[in-house]
């Protein structure tokens, strides 16, 4: 397992919070995902066989939402 952690711009409520959880999780090799709306951060776990940071963060961008 791999853990990769990057800033997410434009979140403002618990809302965008669930949203980019949800784009997230929904890319497979996915083990965990944990976003701070405070920090503006996402810290992901996952399998790197199965996906790769560009692939996590493609998914956070497609949820409308700027991963840097």
């Amino acid at each position: 397992m791999e853990r990769v952690q990057f800033t997410v711009k434009g979140m403002t409520c618990d809302n965008c919070v669930n949203s980019v959880t949800k784009a997230l999780k929904g890319v497979e090799g996915v083990r965990a995902a944990n976003v701070s709306l405070a920090d503006e951060r996402a810290q992901v776990t996952y399998d790197a066989e199965k996906t790769s940071t560009e692939a996590l963060k493609a998914a956070v961008k497609e949820a409308g939402y700027e991963p840097v």
